[in-house]
């Protein structure tokens, strides 16, 4: 916790920064978004569930295409996550879209490249645990 002296006597008067610790792994500087009094350039929660969704439906994907002979040379992500905040000052996500660009090694393998998508998304365990859509718009190109 990031007490600066006073603990949490005000909403200002402590820190957001924090360290999420595995052990054994590296540790991930987390803070609450900028909105929030947060730490601009560490992680926020709602960076890191976005990012989880992303890199588990990545990882299905590849797998996927490994097994279906589909050969994947690059693949990059854009994720966006919209947000809903109540009048309270909770909220929740109301979505999550992935923007896979996938590079195959052949033109053939392109339109099973974009199908495998909905599957990776039916196996992925991020997804499944979520109550929000999660959609992907895929594109495959030659690479």
């Amino acid at each position: 916790m990031g007490n600066t002296g006073a603990g949490t006597q005000s909403y200002t008067s402590y820190a957001r920064s924090h360290t999420i610790y595995v052990q054994g792994k590296p540790v991930i500087e987390g803070s609450s978004d900028q909105a929030f009094n947060g730490d601009p350039s560490r992680y926020n929660p709602e960076e890191l569930l976005v990012a989880a969704l992303a890199s588990c439906h990545m990882l299905w994907y590849l797998h996927l295409c490994a097994k279906a002979g589909i050969v994947v040379t690059g693949y990059e992500d854009r994720a966006i996550g919209c947000m809903e905040e109540d009048a309270g000052g909770s909220g929740s996500f109301s979505s999550v879209t992935l923007f896979p660009h996938v590079q195959v090694a052949k033109a053939g393998m392109i339109s099973e490249a974009n199908a495998l998508h909905a599957r990776a998304h039916e196996m992925c365990f991020i997804a499944n645990s979520v109550r929000f859509p999660v959609m992907h718009q895929p594109v495959a190109v030659v690479g």
